[in-house]
């Protein structure tokens, strides 16, 4: 094959024309967002079998945006193959502003050129370091900016790890997260922004909190937005839940008047992933 063709082969064309079913939020109601984030995972042929699972799995609530951060090699299998009523996000962008000597890193830029809408940063993950360092919450907050400046919309991940949570500090925890951002984002910038809370315990084990439990976090991220922020900002932004969601339990969890949708892991490689969009509240 010519490298002429192996570029031809990567072109996007047009996606498949996806489905609503229901009314879209009223003025004033915030629209649920369900996130999937595939991390390192699929291979090329996985990938297009989940692509055709969720492009036959039937109409998405009007009153529901549906993103997948899938890894970077298949970003552009998304952006060909998708339905195109499910947004493609990246997991993570540099710190860099513009292209050039950054051996290894994506800029945000370069998700935009090639049709990324979301990203994915601070994630609990890349935060703890993977042998390797971890992302600190003020360069967590600095590449927030930058992906939003490049004209994204980012998945803002917080969240406590199991010692803290049973330690009473969940609050000052996503405190201490939210403060670097709100040091350097205007309001314009937190309308693109989506707050994913996710305790850390609850992450691929299996856990889960409770509806009653993740609602009282929820609604404290919203307070403390309100008072280090602004009302119109906590009242408008979206705060997603990250903890071991599916469809079995999606349903109790988006029924709470905090919780705004979901970062979704491991059911977002399953069909499980259209249960939990259908759990969204009509």
């Amino acid at each position: 094959m010519s490298v002429e063709s192996a570029m031809a082969g990567l072109q996007i064309g047009e996606r498949p024309k996806g489905s609503s079913t229901g009314e879209p939020p009223k003025e004033g109601e915030r629209k649920y967002l369900i996130g999937g984030n595939w991390k390192c995972n699929g291979t090329v042929e996985s990938a297009k079998a989940i692509i055709k699972t969720f492009n036959e799995a039937g109409p998405i609530p009007a009153n529901c945006e549906v993103a997948i951060g899938a890894p970077f090699l298949h970003i552009g299998l998304c952006l060909s193959e998708l339905r195109d009523d499910i947004e493609v996000s990246a997991q993570n962008c540099g710190l860099n502003e513009k292209p050039g000597a950054y051996t290894g890193e994506i800029c945000a830029s370069q998700l935009v050129d090639a049709g990324c809408t979301w990203v994915i940063i601070g994630h609990s993950e890349r935060r703890e370091g993977f042998g390797m360092a971890g992302e600190d919450s003020e360069l967590v907050a600095k590449k927030v900016k930058v992906a939003l400046d490049a004209g994204l919309k980012v998945m803002f991940a917080i969240g406590e790890k199991k010692e803290e949570r049973e330690a009473g500090v969940t609050m000052d925890v996503c405190a201490s997260q939210l403060a670097p951002a709100a040091k350097i984002l205007s309001e314009d910038d937190w309308a693109k922004v989506a707050i994913a809370y996710e305790p850390v315990w609850a992450i691929g084990t299996g856990l889960t909190a409770t509806p009653e439990m993740a609602q009282e976090t929820h609604a404290g991220i919203r307070k403390w937005m309100a008072e280090n922020v602004s009302e119109a900002v906590a009242k408008a932004i979206r705060i997603q839940y990250g903890g071991s969601m599916k469809g079995a339990n999606a349903k109790d969890l988006l029924a709470q008047p905090d919780i705004d949708g979901g970062l979704i892991g491991g059911a977002s490689l399953k069909a499980d992933f259209f249960n939990v969009i259908n759990g969204c509240p009509q």
